[in-house]
């Protein structure tokens, strides 16, 4: 008798069988070949010592009995333990603990009780099919059953968490082995179990089935089902090829399929003998390793770059956790390849091209994904890259949508922690410039409202919208605007409660999947409390609303009072040459006037800036053209009165201030002439002459009426009423500063100071000065009148004098020298009498200029004073422009009717 190494393995599992059964070789046949048929099946379960899976198990068992809180215990305990080193084993006690959480009472699954199975009955047809015939079940699953595996089977975020059992699957379970016979007792199912251990764990049923494979136990073959094409000599085998794809897979070239580098693909050698099925088949799955390699490029390239920021890091770390799921895959699938000894073997039930193709569909969809987001995202960088991500995310498969969504979030959580740091303490930290705030650190102060800070409108994500990053931008600048130019010390704390920042990417998720939700409020409350308690800072401690009603009283000429006082103490000082003014003395007139109005009850704050500033002085000028006052800002309220907006209010007064001089020219006009009427009726040749000058003076006040009307009501009144009532309902300082600007606007465009007014100015300027050239040839005309008068009155009193005395009046040569006087004073009339038809003519052509260009405006307010000034149509029936214009006009409005 041969010795126990010398028999076969056959051999051995006969006498095995005989011994458990009790019963003789030709007693056991049935017996012995349905325990080769266990042997070489893929029943036996291949437990994969994978700590990961194991947990996960636990944490989707928990899950499913709805218990939340225990899932998130287990999860911290475990992660505790892996930082640990107390247990060298933590697969087995955690496979242990599940296994111990098992329901009893649950009916068996895929692992299954080898010895009750082996003492059960062999199935009918066991005595007809020899054993050689008969095969493990092989995979033939169709698309939907393939989807329902790889969705059962699918990871959280990985490409695949498969198992080597998920793979193969079970060989169906007989229903009888000896008919008739009942199933063994349970004190017969210990030899029978370790008949099924006999196997150890990792050996596969490939390697079971190899030895028996070459040498059939029973008669000649019998065909089986399945075709098998003879293979040509020199051909490639299959199970070559899975192995060199699986090996392509992770991009490295097999020993058949390597990469062109002229074609940018995985090819399989032409010399290789191959049929045609094969090789499509081999090239289709061979694109999962290019795609592979073109993730796997960017993040080894991107990984170590510094200057790619936090948010690319971000992007690389989710395309690594993707990689290491597709790796966990691919070492599930190369277990079914090669045993543990790195043997490889081929078998029905190990793996094929096609069951490859089957079970690596989702995962190359998910590659194909990665690889064009890969794409897309070249040359991107902090918020421009999570814009990227995110609009891949609009697309109706939910498994890519997943798949973006959770890449999305990793991406995100960086861009969310500078947010809420910059909403909360008003802190940037951008090294690598991927916020969408920027900011400038050569600005000083004065400017950090206006240009320290503003947005980087390509890093803004798309999933922000720009209403969203306004606030955000304005709720940083107003914490840093109250630190660094307000100097107050407030704690951020009680300004606004700060909310719990995107710590982790869960949490970035669940904010992402609400944004116009919980992040919209968090954005809202913050920008409210943020911008009300700034308000109440400039409003309380800078008094921004009494520096706006001053600069109203006093630069725009709203106090009355005191610009009237004013000109009235400055009228000996600004007649005089402009190089002969000093500041000191109009400031000195400035303050008495301030004493003996109504200013003086203002704010000692505002009237300390109340200034005079004289202008840049031209050959020619007096101090009209020179004099303004000026208002001094500094801190805080200069972010509202910037260098801009002084200069438009300097403007603006300049030119009020010379309206106000006409207005007051006018009332020295009028006093002198209704002063000297009485005293010249004595001179009756000088009648026309002042009728003349009657009427033209009542022509030009009735211009600078309606002017005066104008501006004070019209620009000023209306304009001013608008700004306090968007001052009141402002709910940020942005929103004061807009409505700030949109007055200064409004009044130098309505008070004829911008570009496309400038002929209106010029007109109106010109007009300002045939008034005061008026006025210069009505006192010559007064002062020679008057002169003429005084010499007639001493004549006469002369002559009285001496007829008193009883001698006589006048002689001869002093009548003669009387009468050629008064004859030289005649002949000046006509010289007057012409200057002032000239200086009509000349007005008047000025003013019908001045209305053509006025009916022609497109501002309708203007067009109406066209109609007020020219309220007789006086100069209508002297200009035909002006008819044609009220025609057109005539038409349009019908029009708009």
């Amino acid at each position: 008798m041969a010795t126990l190494d010398q028999k076969s393995p056959n051999v051995l599992l006969q006498s095995l069988c005989c011994r458990i059964t009790g019963k003789s070789e030709a007693e056991v046949a049935h017996q012995f070949q349905y325990a080769v048929r266990v042997i070489g099946s893929n029943y036996a379960p291949t437990i994969e010592r994978d700590e990961f899976l194991v947990s996960e198990k636990i944490k989707k068992e928990l899950l499913k009995q709805r218990r939340e809180a225990d899932a998130a215990l287990f999860s911290e305990l475990h992660r505790k333990l892996q930082t640990q080193s107390v247990l060298k084993h933590r697969w087995s006690v955690l496979y242990l603990l599940l296994s111990l959480s098992e329901d009893p009472r649950k009916p068996p699954g895929r692992v299954g009780n080898y010895g009750a199975l082996f003492a059960q009955a062999l199935p009918r047809d066991a005595h007809s099919t020899p054993f050689y015939c008969t095969r493990p079940q092989s995979l033939a699953l169709g698309y939907g059953e393939r989807s329902a595996g790889l969705s059962a089977s699918m990871g959280t975020s990985g490409i695949s968490s498969l198992g080597v059992y998920t793979l193969n699957g079970p060989t169906v379970t007989p229903q009888s082995l000896l008919s008739g016979q009942p199933p063994q007792s349970a004190a017969a199912q210990p030899l029978g179990a370790r008949l099924a251990w006999a196997l150890p764990v990792s050996c596969s049923s490939s390697s079971a089935l190899a030895p028996l494979a070459t040498r059939p136990l029973l008669g000649p073959p019998v065909p089986s089902s399945r075709v098998v094409r003879p293979r040509k000599d020199g051909e490639v085998s299959e199970a070559a090829l899975v192995r060199d794809i699986l090996y392509v897979f992770q991009g490295i070239d097999g020993k058949f399929i390597k990469m062109s580098a002229q074609e940018n693909c995985y090819k399989i050698d032409s010399k290789v003998v191959l049929c045609k099925s094969l090789r499509d088949t081999s090239s289709r799955l061979a694109e999962l390793g290019w795609l592979h390699n073109k993730v796997r490029k960017y993040t080894d390239a991107r990984s170590l770059d510094r200057a790619f920021g936090l948010v690319g890091q971000s992007f690389c770390a989710a395309l690594h956790q993707e990689l290491k799921e597709y790796y966990r895959l691919l070492s599930v699938l190369h277990s079914q390849v090669e045993d543990e000894h790195g043997v490889m073997v081929c078998t029905e039930s190990s793996l094929t091209l096609r069951r490859l193709l089957v079970w690596m569909y989702d995962p190359k969809i998910r590659l194909k994904t990665l690889a064009a987001l890969v794409d897309f995202c070249q040359g991107r960088k902090g918020g421009e890259l999570a814009s990227a991500v995110h609009s891949y995310g609009k697309t109706g498969d939910p498994q890519m949508r997943a798949l973006v969504q959770h890449i999305l979030s990793l991406v995100s959580n960086p861009i969310l922690n500078f947010l809420y740091r910059w909403i909360y303490d008003g802190e940037l930290e951008d090294t690598y410039h991927e916020f969408f705030v920027a900011s400038d650190p050569n600005v000083k102060t004065d400017r950090l409202w206006h240009d320290k800070y503003s947005l980087r409108k390509s890093m803004i994500p798309t999933f922000i919208t720009m209403e969203q990053a306004s606030k955000v931008l304005l709720i940083g600048k107003s914490i840093n605007f109250l630190h660094q130019v307000c100097q107050d010390r407030t704690p951020l704390g009680k300004i606004t409660p700060a909310s719990n920042s995107a710590d982790t990417p869960r949490d970035t998720a669940e904010l992402l999947s609400d944004l116009e939700g919980a992040f919209q409020e968090k954005i809202d409350a913050a920008y409210f409390d943020t911008s009300k308690y700034l308000l109440d800072v400039l409003n309380r401690n800078y008094l921004l609303l009494e520096h706006l009603q001053a600069m109203r009283r006093y630069l725009l000429l709203g106090q009355g009072d005191f610009i009237r006082h004013l000109m009235d103490l400055l009228k000996p000082e600004l007649v005089r040459p402009a190089t002969t003014l000093y500041q000191h003395n109009l400031t000195g007139i400035l303050e008495t006037a301030v004493r003996a109005t109504n200013a003086q009850y203002d704010n000692a704050e505002i009237l300390k800036r109340l200034d005079v500033r004289l202008l840049e002085v031209s050959p020619g000028d007096t101090g009209w053209d020179v004099f303004s006052l000026d208002y001094h800002v500094d801190g805080p309220i200069a972010t509202v009165f910037t260098r801009e907006c002084m200069g438009h209010y300097l403007r603006v007064f300049n030119f009020l201030w010379r309206a106000k001089r006409m207005e007051y020219t006018l009332t020295d006009i009028w006093k002198g002439q209704m002063c000297n009427a009485k005293l010249l009726k004595t001179m009756p040749e000088l009648s026309g002459v002042l009728h003349q000058c009657h009427i033209l003076a009542s022509e030009m006040v009735h211009f600078i009426h309606q002017m005066q009307y104008y501006i004070t009501f019209e620009v000023l009144e209306c304009s001013w009423d608008e700004l306090w009532n968007r001052v009141q309902q402002a709910q940020d300082l942005d929103h004061i500063i807009a409505a700030h600007d949109l007055f200064l606007d409004r009044v130098i465009s309505r008070c004829l100071l911008d570009n496309s007014s400038r002929n209106l100015l010029n007109q109106l300027r010109a007009i300002f000065d045939q008034i005061i050239e008026f006025q210069s040839a009505q006192d010559s005309l007064y002062r020679s009148a008057l002169e003429e008068l005084t010499l007639r009155l001493q004549f006469e009193e002369r002559k009285q004098q001496k007829e008193s005395e009883g001698q006589w009046g006048v002689t001869a040569e002093q009548e003669a020298e009387e009468k050629k006087r008064i004859q030289e004073f005649q002949e000046t009339i006509p010289k007057m009498r012409s200057q002032l038809r000239i200086l009509t003519h000349f007005y008047q052509n000025i003013v019908q200029q001045f209305l053509v260009l006025l009916m022609t405006s497109t501002d309708e307010s203007l067009r109406f004073l066209s109609f007020r000034l020219d309220f007789n149509e006086h100069y209508k029936a002297r200009e035909p422009r002006l008819r044609a214009s009220l025609g057109t006009n005539r038409g349009r409005r019908q029009s708009n009717i």
